[in-house]
């Protein structure tokens, strides 16, 4: 029975050895923004912050994370990024949102004045569809001016 903080409250709940953190998220702690893509770590969809760091929870273990700090996209608070998401229209089905969103978020607490092109590379781990991540990148920039 893994004990973990999410979103910042403590949570002790059951959990076979065997079940990804992504799933124990979603259908034990029904916190559904956290999205499953590929299931192999490729799409960044499931991205989470485990004590500060991006991972994705498609690959870790719930019992993987005893003792930890998880935070998914419902525990981030709104800020500038968020603001800079909507301006630029930076989402569009919103599938990939959240895990861009966890990435960019642990990326401008350690690079509040990236280039271009690191912001770039940070999204190089994030599949989307829809968007051509040009404005993603803008908002990226736009919230790192804020």
């Amino acid at each position: 029975m893994p004990h973990m903080t999410v979103n910042g409250e403590a949570v002790e709940a059951a959990a076979e050895p065997r079940l990804l953190l992504s799933d124990f998220l979603r259908h034990t702690l029904g916190l559904t923004g956290t999205h499953v893509g590929c299931e192999h770590g490729v799409c960044g969809a499931c991205t989470v912050l485990i004590d500060g760091r991006p991972a994705r929870s498609c690959l870790a273990l719930a019992v993987q994370c005893e003792g930890a700090e998880v935070v998914t996209v419902e525990g981030l608070e709104e800020g500038p990024l968020h603001a800079a998401f909507r301006r630029h229209f930076a989402l569009q089905c919103g599938f990939c949102t959240a895990g861009i969103l966890m990435s960019l978020t642990a990326f401008l607490r350690e690079r509040p004045r990236p280039t271009e092109q690191e912001v770039r590379e940070v999204l190089s781990g994030h599949l989307c569809r829809c968007t051509g991540y040009t404005p993603i990148v803008a908002a990226a920039l736009d919230a790192a001016d804020a």
